[in-house]
């Protein structure tokens, strides 16, 4: 048998997770059931040549090499590579707004911008590493009412992610005062599993809404299980029956 060095196929944030469970042995990897492209099923080969399209367009926009390996945490000779490729990329306009997180979920590439957003915005580089461990289903946006979510996240003993209080507020001020002021805001993301909602990113903005008297907000809903898909859209399928759903 022939082995190779993980080094060379992994990408080093998920080998760094691999060498937590074991470093220095020899693993073997039993082969799926269907044999696929790395990355095929869980959208990173997506999010790359998304990644790689948007950094062209800031290129040609002006920006420099270096800028961005600031931006992308790469190095000069990746961006180079990048921003030199002669090859045809056709890509969606990325912003971290509703519109655009609508406009990648009619094209199927919901899951691309969950990462695009996750990797910039949202900064939660580890939950977009998490998402691309298996497939996922995922719901291009819809409004649900906000009484279906619970913040996971605040500055009260009971939550899952204490902050600081001060900090807390200040942030909650500042973001009521840009809702109110018209800002466009990305969509909030939740997982359904064990038939109930658990919110991964937009706790300040669900709490923002609350306080600001708001009834609905857009979302983007993730499920990994086949029977919790059938539970959600038994369920809620009346909120998201305009959506389209892909499996990535």
């Amino acid at each position: 048998m022939k082995y190779k060095n993980a080094k060379d196929i992994f990408p080093e944030k998920l080998l760094k997770q691999i060498q937590k469970y074991v470093s220095g042995e020899t693993i073997y990897i039993p082969a799926g059931t269907e044999k696929k492209d790395w990355g095929e099923t869980s959208g990173y080969q997506q999010f790359i040549r998304e990644r790689n399209a948007a950094i062209r367009e800031a290129f040609q926009n002006g920006k420099t090499i270096e800028a961005l390996m600031n931006d992308y945490s790469l190095s000069y000779d990746s961006i180079k590579k990048i921003v030199y490729s002669k090859k045809e990329v056709t890509m969606l306009k990325y912003s971290a707004t509703v519109e655009s997180a609508i406009d990648y979920g009619k094209q199927d590439k919901m899951d691309a911008w969950v990462h695009l957003y996750l990797n910039s915005e949202g900064k939660n580089i580890p939950f977009s590493d998490g998402l691309k461990l298996c497939d996922r289903y995922f719901f291009s946006p819809a409004k649900f009412p906000i009484s279906f979510f619970e913040r996971c996240s605040g500055p009260e003993e009971d939550m899952k992610y204490r902050v600081d209080k001060g900090w807390w507020e200040y942030k909650m001020s500042e973001l009521k005062k840009a809702i109110q002021a018209g800002a466009n805001m990305p969509p909030i993301i939740v997982n359904y599993v064990d038939g109930k909602f658990e919110l991964n990113d937009g706790n300040h903005r669900l709490q923002a809404y609350r306080d600001l008297g708001t009834k609905e907000a857009w979302a983007i809903v993730w499920i990994t299980e086949e029977q919790e898909l059938k539970d959600f859209t038994c369920k809620y399928g009346e909120y998201v029956k305009d959506c389209t759903v892909i499996r990535r």
